[in-house]
């Protein structure tokens, strides 16, 4: 690449087309996924934080070490 010559003009035309064919979602959209994201997150949160929870106790039991 060494014979490339950068043309940051030609670039950034280059860019502008490629951004006109992007299809981009609706506010609805983003809303509802980032709602979703929002709430799978507190699910997956809730589940690891209790089978942290049963996995300790198993291990305190299991142990003897009664904390």
């Amino acid at each position: 690449m060494s014979g490339v010559a950068f043309q940051p003009l030609r670039f950034l035309r280059e860019v502008r087309v490629e951004v006109t064919k992007v299809t981009w979602p609706s506010r609805r959209e983003t809303l509802v996924t980032t709602g979703l994201v929002f709430v799978m997150a507190a699910f997956a949160a809730a589940f690891f934080f209790i089978a942290d929870q049963i996995i300790g106790i198993a291990v305190r039991a299991l142990f003897g070490a009664g904390i």
